[in-house]
């Protein structure tokens, strides 16, 4: 974990759908292989593999610091299989404000669950920041999102082609900056109060303003790198692919292929942009 390429193997561990269909005896099953493994009495026979097994069925599952389960749509194994749908409603073409405004909304809605339920629990932190937090982030993403929808159809200089493909790009400054109002004003505590700091043992030394600002940071960045590449690349392929004779002859064909193209950049997206930084980070005393 180290390497950003072993953080990325672990997060392919991670986000793997499979692990939304593991029942509750099987991760019961995972976390008692991993206790037994803990305290050195470990059933004869079992194997490096199936221990890895049980690692990835409870991380994926299981709130490491809470360790509490996890509601299935708001794991990082349900984000792409969840979240695919909101981003094809997204970059729908010929958007009015209504249609802009509801899929900018459902997106931070389903954001705001997913930082809450994978947040850092190590302190408790009121409803209330979720809820700040969270009409942070509806607010500014609908409002840069109808702003700039608004100031594009007023441009009378592009052309209506023109246009049409800068209306694509529209979601993705309004995510960007919403990503970053959501984790700011849901989080504004750990900057007041600090995060807790262990030593090379794991034990907790105390709490640090300083290292929550590191936390704060790094997690905004990957809030405004996850988004480019779902909101950017499909809108470009899109618009190279609706040229071809085959979707020009088949336009019913256009949403699938645009929900698979969407289903690939997220596939890609999200386990790049959560590879970035360790989640364990070091900090100078």
């Amino acid at each position: 974990q180290t390497s950003f390429y072993g953080r990325f193997r672990h997060f392919l561990d991670i986000i793997d759908p499979r692990t939304l269909f593991v029942t509750e005896s099987r991760l019961k099953e995972a976390v008692q292989l991993l206790e037994d493994y803990k305290h050195g009495t470990l059933p004869p026979g079992v194997t490096n593999k199936e221990l890895w097994g049980a690692q990835k069925i409870k991380q994926a599952i299981i709130h490491p610091d809470t360790n509490e389960t996890i509601f299935m749509p708001f794991r990082m194994s349900g984000y792409i299989p969840f979240g695919t749908p909101i981003v094809v409603g997204l970059l729908l073409p010929n958007q009015t404000l209504a249609s802009t405004v509801f899929w900018q909304w459902l997106n931070q809605s389903h954001n705001a669950c997913v930082n809450y339920a994978n947040r850092n629990a190590t302190k408790p932190s009121p409803t209330s920041k979720f809820i700040q937090g969270y009409l942070g982030a509806v607010i500014s993403a609908v409002s840069i999102a109808v702003g700039l929808n608004v100031l594009v159809q007023r441009a009378n200089k592009f052309t209506p082609a023109t246009r049409l493909l800068i209306q694509r790009f529209v979601p993705f400054p309004a995510v960007a900056s919403a990503n970053i109002c959501n984790v700011v004003l849901m989080r504004h505590t750990e900057l007041e109060e600090g995060i807790d700091v262990l030593d090379s043992n794991g034990n907790i030394v105390g709490s640090s303003r300083i290292a929550a600002k590191h936390a704060l940071l790094e997690t905004a960045l990957t809030r405004v790198v996850l988004p480019m590449p779902i909101l950017v690349l499909p809108p470009i392929i899109m618009s190279i692919l609706e040229k071809t004779s085959f979707l020009r002859s088949r336009p019913r064909m256009i949403l699938p292929v645009q929900s698979l193209v969407c289903l690939a950049a997220f596939g890609l997206a999200l386990p790049l942009a959560i590879s970035l930084f360790p989640q364990m980070s070091e900090v100078s005393t």
